[in-house]
Parts: structure tokens; C-alpha cells; sequence
């Protein structure tokens, strides 16, 4: 268009780009088929196979790679990596896979070739309590050239796509009874038409980021039949019409972020269900009809007011996969319910600290990942499916012996306002644990009897984090104490200690680790000096070998500090320090 002033050729381009058509011959040529190029080479990058076997065997088993890429299309901007994958399962496009996990695995892949070709770029998405959550995104115009392959070239024409275009309503969108797929995302829509012609083809129907919307009509979803996806996340609504529970084909429903959701219908239908996001909603009880979704593999309820369950609730899902539900409050018979879903990989579940009674946790080993909260924790651990998380709070955690023989399954610990810890690690084997942060303790870090500082109680730990530890002067003291050695230690975070006056020193029981590569220390007002050398004439200084290489130093609010410690040497590697120290 360079050189082109009349407004009539730039309003037609503008509208052929709307369109997802290339505007002229050149472009078509230079752009829109170098891009196509890379979509059909997609075809032959997984298996070579003839066209009759790719039909019968890549298609059913390993999935169709450009119907996935089109798919991406439906969205106008990042796209949750989590959200996708659900969506390409649901549809039948990610192939057949006894497992989610399976099909999981297989949208990643799918997901990491995309990328390769240039057709996805990877991105991020921070959600509600500062969670940041990977995702993808289209670039402009590869999201033109897919809409325009979809209506030039394949099956896919039958797509609407009215994304983030600033719609009210949608009553007058021309929406025939052939339309496969829907998008409405990200507009604003306030309300949606009692009576919609009977979409049967309709597999797929996106009204995500439309706060506006309040209210759907009681027989709305009676046009979808054959609907296999909805989403309907950070959407205003604050109930399900009834007609949901006629969705009969549905195998994944969204619903994160409905703040304002309270109320579901009963769902017996949904009986071909397998994803159930509700996180972040309000919901007040689970619907009723759950007893039926027998197929369900991943049930999403972070819900902060839901009521406690019923016994035998879990029984009713022989093939769940992926249970979240952070904010239920169970006991030891819901404990033992949930030990018995063989299939389980991943659990996040609440418990009471008084409902442990001689309950035998091995079974977690089996998990690839868990988040157990105990008590009223205080501090939000982000969702993490490859970690095993346990949060205590206010627990003698050594005296309580069932929670003590839990916590040693554990690859992160947080412990809040806990004691006992010195017991408990003494009497337990910790080798998987990787990360301990302690917020708030007031334990003295005298002298201990016994300790041989020769077996490392903790020898994988990589991350420690102390806030609030009232009496502790020393990193040093907090590892004599537990008679640590930190062999493996790579990050430490220090915060508010306040009498807290160094690190690390090399005259008492443990020296500074020499793994250590990333140190924060924020508002520990006494701290003088990160590293103290206490040498007496019998003591050796450290060997080259044993000093650390500090590449991070991040110090905020530490009126006091003066300096940073000998030898030089280990802080030569430093990239840069960050904060203000006063």
C-alpha cells in the first residue's frame, strides 16, 4: 500500500484484512503462502506414513497438528496452555489417550512443534492472587493467514470468529445451523438471545472475558446439542440456566474466575464430562447430579465457600486424574476415600491438623505431584502439578506422629507459626525435600546436644526461606540447630529477622554453603556483615574449592549493613546487586 492515498483502497485492505483475505496478489504470494507452506509441511513432521494410514492411525492416536493450529485461531490474544489442551481433547483433535496425562503430554508436544514452526509464540498470563500462568499466543497475522486457511482450504469455514471486536450483543450476528465453532471472546457483551437457531454441529462455544455478562437464558444451550466445549471464564454471570444440564456431549466446561457465580443446576446429563474447571468461583454447594459424572478426570473446585463434603463424594469418580480443591476442609474418612482413586496423579485438598489418625500416607508416593494444606494456612502456595507441597499451620508438627509421618513425602514445606522441627527431622527421612520456608518461629538456637554435623538430615534441600525466625543471629545458628550442612543449597531468602546480625560464619559449626548462588535478604535492620570470619589459630581458612559463587545479591532495607564479607573471591561472580540496602 505504499504510495496509496485514496481512502477507498485503504478502507477495502482493512476490510479484506477483517476478513483474514490477503488485499493484493503480492502479499498472497509473500506472506500468506510462506506461511501456508509451514502449515501443510506440519502434515509430515510427526511420522512418515501414507495419506490412508495418517487417516486411520496419526489422526486417532497421535492427533491432527493443523487442526490444533487452526484451532488457535478462535482466540484473539494469549491462550492458557491448560485451557487449550483441554479444549483439543474435548473436541477429539489431540488423538485418543487412555489417560489425561497422556493427553496432556501430547498437547505439549503438539503444543513445542507449533512453536518450532514459528506458528505459536510462547507466553505468560497473570490470573487472580498474582498467579502467572503459561500460555501461547498467535502473532497478528498468522492468526489472518490460519482464519484464511480455515475458509479458503479446509473444513473449518464453518467457524464464527467475533473476538475481541467490542461486541454488546450478538443478536445480529448471522449464525447458521452449519457453524462448527464460536468465539466471542473478550467483548462486551451484556446479554445473549432467548431463542438461537438450533446449532447442531456446534462443538465448540467460547463466551470467555465478557464481564459484562450477567445472564444467560434459561433455554439457551437447547440450540447446542452436540456442544463439546464451553468456556465461560471471567464471565459476570451469576447462575447456569438449566438448560446446561442438556449438554449431553459436553466434555469440558470452564468456568474460572466467575466471581460473581453462586448457583449451578443439577448436572445428572453431563455424563460424558471430563473437565470441570470451576476455580475461583463462588459457588455455595457442588451441583447436584455430580454421582453421574463418572468420567470425569479433572475436577478444578477452588472454592473458598463451599460446604463440607458428603462421605463417600470421591467414590463416585473411579477415573479422576487431577482433583484441586485447596479450600475443602476434610476428614480422615475423606482422607482414606481419596488414597483408594487409583488413577489419581495429582491432589490438592485441605485437612484439618486434628483429623490424622493413624492414617498410612505411602500411597502419595504414587502421586506425580500434590498441595496439602493443614489448618488455616496463612500463606497462598501457587498451583504446581510436578511439586509435592505440603502448608502446615500452628502445629506441634513432631507430636502429632500421623502428620509427621506425611510431611516426609513432602518436596516443598512451608511451615507457619510451627514447632517441633528439629525432632522432626531427626526422627524422619527427608530426601526428597528440596525447598523449606519458615514463616514465623520463635525457637531459641542455643547449643544442641547430640548433633555430629556429619549426616545431613537435609541433603537435597536447594531453597530455604526464613521470615519472622524472632531469635535468629545466624544462618549459621539456624543450621547448627538442625544440624544441617546445606550441600546442596543454591538460593536463600531471608526476611524480616530482626535481630538477625549475618549470614553465615566460618569459625562455628557450619560455613557458607558452596552451592550457594542467589542470595535475598529484605528487612533485617541488625545485619552488619553477610559473611564473618571467626578464625582461631587452629582453624584453616576456606579452600578455593569451598567458596561459593554468589551470582544474585538482592538486598532491600538494611540500614546497618556495612560490608559484605571476605574473601572477595565470592562475590566476583556477582551479575549485578539489586534493591536499596538503606
Amino acid at each position: 500500500m505504499r504510495g496509496k492515498t485514496r481512502v477507498e483502497l485503504w478502507e477495502d485492505a482493512l476490510k479484506s484484512l477483517t476478513m483474514s483475505e490477503p488485499h493484493s496478489k503480492v502479499v498472497e504470494d509473500k506472506v500468506y503462502k510462506v506461511i501456508k507452506w509451514s502449515f501443510d509441511s506440519l502434515e509430515s513432521q510427526d511420522i512418515e506414513l501414507s495419506s490412508e494410514q495418517r487417516s486411520k492411525y496419526v489422526n486417532k492416536k497421535r492427533g491432527d497438528i493443523q487442526s490444533c493450529f487452526l484451532y488457535c485461531s478462535l482466540y484473539p490474544a494469549a491462550i492458557p496452555i491448560d485451557d487449550l489442551i483441554h479444549c483439543w481433547w474435548a473436541e477429539g483433535i489431540l488423538g485418543e489417550h487412555d489417560t489425561y496425562e497422556e493427553a496432556y503430554n501430547r498437547g505439549i508436544t503438539l503444543i513445542e512443534s507449533l512453536k518450532d514452526f514459528c506458528l505459536l509464540e510462547a507466553d505468560k498470563m497473570e490470573i487472580v492472587r498474582a498467579q502467572v500462568v503459561d500460555c501461547v499466543k498467535m502473532h497478528d497475522v498468522v492468526r489472518d493467514i490460519a482464519r484464511w486457511i480455515a475458509s479458503t482450504f479446509g473444513d473449518e469455514r464453518t467457524s464464527v470468529f467475533q473476538a475481541g471486536i467490542g461486541l454488546t450483543e450478538i443478536s445480529h450476528i448471522k449464525i447458521s445451523a452449519f457453524i462448527k465453532r464460536i468465539s466471542f471472546v473478550s467483548n462486551k457483551i451484556e446479554c445473549l438471545p432467548d431463542c438461537l437457531m438450533k446449532c447442531p454441529k456446534t462443538t465448540s462455544l467460547h463466551l470467555q472475558d465478557n464481564k459484562p455478562l450477567a445472564k444467560i437464558p434459561q433455554e439457551f444451550f437447547l440450540a447446542f446439542p452436540a456442544l463439546r466445549v464451553l468456556n465461560l471464564t471471567r464471565t459476570g454471570i451469576r447462575e447456569l440456566p438449566s438448560s446446561i444440564n442438556s449438554l449431553c456431549q459436553l466434555h469440558s466446561l470452564i468456568l474460572q474466575c466467575c466471581f460473581e457465580l453462586k448457583e449451578s443446576p443439577p448436572v445428572p446429563n453431563l455424563h460424558n464430562l471430563q473437565v470441570l474447571d470451576c476455580d475461583e468461583t463462588v459457588l455455595r454447594c457442588l451441583p447436584q447430579g455430580m454421582d453421574n459424572l463418572t468420567n470425569l478426570r479433572l475436577l478444578n473446585m477452588s472454592v473458598a465457600n463451599m460446604k463440607t463434603i458428603s462421605k463417600g463424594f470421591f467414590f463416585k469418580f473411579p477415573s479422576i486424574e487431577m482433583l484441586n480443591m485447596p479450600f475443602f476442609s476434610i476428614g480422615a474418612t475423606s482422607f482414606d476415600e481419596i488414597s483408594s482413586l487409583h488413577t489419581l496423579t495429582y491432589l490438592s485438598i485441605k485437612e484439618d491438623s486434628s483429623s490424622f489418625f493413624n492414617t498410612n500416607y505411602t500411597w502419595l508416593t504414587r502421586l506425580r505431584g500434590f498441595r496439602i494444606n493443614v489448618g488455616e494456612t496463612r500463606i497462598f502456595v501457587p498451583y504446581n502439578k510436578s511439586k509435592r507441597v505440603i502448608n502446615v499451620y500452628e502445629c506441634e508438627i513432631y507430636s502429632n506422629g500421623e502428620l509427621s509421618g506425611m510431611l516426609q513425602f513432602a518436596s516443598d514445606l512451608y511451615l507457619d507459626d510451627c514447632m517441633g522441627l528439629r525432632k522432626l527431622i531427626a526422627y524422619n527421612t527427608f530426601n526428597g525435600l528440596k525447598s523449606l520456608k519458615i514463616l514465623g518461629c520463635s525457637c531459641s538456637f542455643g547449643q544442641v546436644e547430640g548433633g555430629s554435623g556429619q549426616f545431613d538430615p537435609l541433603p537435597n534441600l536447594e531453597y530455604l526461606k526464613l521470615c519472622f525466625v524472632y531469635n535468629l543471629k545466624s544462618v549459621s545458628d539456624f543450621g547448627q540447630h538442625l544440624d544441617l550442612r546445606f550441600s546442596k543449597l543454591r538460593e536463600l531468602v531471608i526476611s524480616q529477622c530482626e535481630i538477625l546480625t549475618c549470614l553465615f560464619n566460618n569459625g562455628g559449626y557450619c560455613s557458607v554453603p558452596k552451592h550457594l548462588e542467589e542470595i535475598t535478604i529484605n528487612v533485617c535492620l541488625q545485619l552488619v556483615e553477610l559473611y564473618v570470619q571467626c578464625i582461631s589459630s587452629g582453624q584453616a581458612t576456606l579452600v578455593n574449592s569451598e567458596i561459593p559463587r554468589i551470582r544474585k545479591l538482592k538486598l532491600y532495607r538494611l540500614p546497618g549493613l556495612v560490608t559484605l564479607g571476605e574473601p572477595q573471591s565470592m562475590w566476583g561472580t556477582l551479575g549485578g546487586t539489586q534493591g536499596d540496602r538503606l
